[in-house]
């Protein structure tokens, strides 16, 4: 299976020569190391990277300093019960940690999660 560019995202920290690989890189398969159509990210005032996986129906979270991803919505399969996401294309926290995530395709809705800051 050949790699696609849009199967990784990459960390610059200022004035590097080479990006950090944060999430992706090993192809579209369903693995905590793999996402496919990463659609969105954010950076929370920790460090902790958060990444829309819209292949995959989830949203995976890497705390900063950790080696390893971890769904924290979706994952799931595709589909419209509250554990699962539809092609979740961006999402937004707001200041009291819940978390917004907007599906696409089929469901066209927002989900509202509420995420604990460990």
């Amino acid at each position: 299976m050949s790699e696609h560019l849009s199967c990784r995202v990459m960390k610059w920290i200022k004035n590097a020569k080479e990006g950090i690989l944060v999430a992706g890189g090993y192809g579209e398969g369903k693995l905590l190391i793999q996402v496919s159509h990463p659609t969105a990210i954010i950076v929370d005032h920790l460090n902790n990277l958060y990444v829309s996986d819209l292949r995959h129906h989830r949203i995976m979270r890497r705390i900063n300093g950790a080696s390893d991803n971890t769904i924290i919505v979706g994952g799931n399969d595709y589909g419209n019960k509250s554990n699962q996401l539809s092609y979740p294309t961006d999402f937004v926290f707001d200041r009291y940690g819940n978390l917004y995530v907007l599906n696409s395709n089929d469901f066209s809705r927002i989900q509202k999660f509420y995420i604990a800051s460990n």
